[in-house]
């Protein structure tokens, strides 16, 4: 039993043990009341403690996955008992709710960093810092608008990006997410019609649903949304708003170019269309680009980015850009729904930008996210997937296989321990495609790799 330990990886051993076993558990079909290797057994395999094997057994028994027996060691809960631990695995946007993945699945189609990048050193001097000097930040709520030096700190990473305006133009936000609420709950009422892009964020699909407001489909390309489309819907539907990605688009990857850009921000101003510009993965790009914002749209574009994804999906911090009529309706609204955001989370972030501490940390993501979208163009090209785009950038890469039968697709996914995303998350309609959004930061994983060889055109089948 070969549990693939790495122990130069973040992710503490115990968690990774776990996550080994469960996939053992599931790709070697093992029926329920069968008994473990022995603890001794696994860990001299493994070049393991026995308790670090123990302790992950147990944690494998809180989920519902091994049962203990007395005298016996570990063995194969029901399913019954499987089903019931795992209920409370770890969710991602674009999810299958329905697939119930298990622990020690492979999240191809997360949204996020995965856990083992996460760095912690600068993260916990900062929260130490703010501990020690800063009370107000430990106890109190924060401003209305967000805290003074954060803004000031947010000022300076727009003025990089071309993004001429002052701080009283500026809101902080528990995240991307609840500026996007803050935004749809604020400025759009229920039968309100907009468009959106598609294949697009699955979670603004949702948000809009919920507030009642009409969704029109743009189709992206990796130039951005299609033009001559967006005309003819702006004529046609005379829409509210726009909501787009400008930079490595969820779940294409694709940018916007810079006639692109001009030609939709010309077309929005026409036709007197509010934009709102989604950058929440602005701090993985590095070098010359065109954002909406950066073009003398004015009142015509509100800005939304955030900190969550490349620092912590748990110390959430993001921030809007509007007029400041908006920013004043914003903040109201804001300070009613929650009291504002996180003071202590605000106060840590700021320390990191002013340390130059997250500067750093984005850049080493960048060059390992470089390295690895390579790697896994690579795998791609050689399975014979069909790319979309083949971004230069960001998280995802947008892939299909040429199988024809994309429910073996799926079921091989699951064979090879490997979660994807649903088939209809990206689409505004629910309409199912076969399409997949691929994180760079899980596609080199040996089980990624297995899956991707296994759905190749020209291989037989092995199901």
């Amino acid at each position: 039993m070969e549990l693939r330990i790495d122990r130069q990886a973040l992710v503490p051993v115990v968690q990774q043990i776990v996550d080994g076993l469960a996939v053992w558990l599931r790709q070697s079909e093992v029926q329920p009341g069968t008994r473990l290797p022995s603890a001794r057994h696994i860990a001299r395999v493994n070049l393991l403690s026995q308790s670090s094997v123990v302790e992950a057994c147990e944690r494998l028994v809180t989920q519902g996955v091994l049962a203990p027996r007395h005298g016996a060691g570990f063995i194969v809960a029901t399913p019954t008992l499987v089903a019931q631990g795992q209920q409370d695995c770890l969710w991602f946007e674009g999810a299958e709710l329905k697939q119930g993945g298990c622990s020690g699945e492979l999240k191809l189609g997360c949204g996020g960093l995965p856990e083992s990048w996460r760095e912690t050193d600068d993260l916990s001097y900062a929260i130490r810092q703010v501990s020690r000097t800063d009370m107000a930040g430990l106890f109190n709520y924060s401003t209305s608008r967000g805290l003074p030096a954060l803004r000031l700190q947010i000022l300076k990473r727009l003025g990089r990006l071309g993004i001429e305006v002052d701080e009283n133009r500026i809101l902080t936000t528990a995240g991307a997410s609840q500026g996007l609420d803050l935004i749809v709950r604020t400025l759009l009422k229920p039968g309100d019609c907009v468009v959106v892009e598609s294949p697009g964020y699955p979670l603004l699909f949702d948000l809009l649903r919920l507030h009642g407001v009409t969704m029109i489909e743009v189709p992206r390309t990796p130039r951005g949304p299609d033009t001559e489309q967006l005309q003819l819907l702006l004529l046609k539907h005379r829409p509210r708003a726009l909501f787009i990605n400008s930079f490595y688009h969820n779940p294409t990857g694709s940018c916007l170019t810079p006639a692109m850009a001009q030609q939709v921000l010309q077309l929005t101003k026409t036709h007197g269309v509010l934009v709102i510009e989604d950058d929440v993965y602005a701090d993985l790009h590095y070098g010359p680009g065109t954002r909406l914002a950066a073009l003398g749209g004015d009142d015509n574009v509100i800005y939304v980015g955030s900190y969550s994804k490349t620092l912590s999906s748990s110390l959430r911090v993001g921030f809007v850009v509007a007029s400041e009529g908006v920013i004043s309706r914003l903040a109201e609204v804001k300070m009613i729904s929650s009291m504002g955001a996180s003071r202590f989370c605000e106060s840590v972030l700021t320390c990191l930008l002013a340390s130059g501490a997250y500067r750093k940390l984005v850049q080493r993501q960048r060059q390992r996210l470089n390295t690895d979208r390579e790697a896994a163009l690579q795998v791609l090209e050689d399975a014979e997937w069909e790319v979309f785009g083949k971004p230069a950038g960001g998280l995802f890469i947008w892939a299909r296989s040429r199988m024809s039968d994309y429910a073996q697709v799926r079921k091989q996914a699951r064979r090879c321990g490997v979660l994807l995303s649903s088939a209809t998350a990206f689409s505004p309609d629910g309409q199912a495609k076969d399409w997949q959004r691929i994180n760079v930061a899980y596609a080199c994983d040996p089980r990624a790799r297995a899956f991707f060889q296994a759905t190749a055109a020209n291989r037989p089948k092995a199901f």
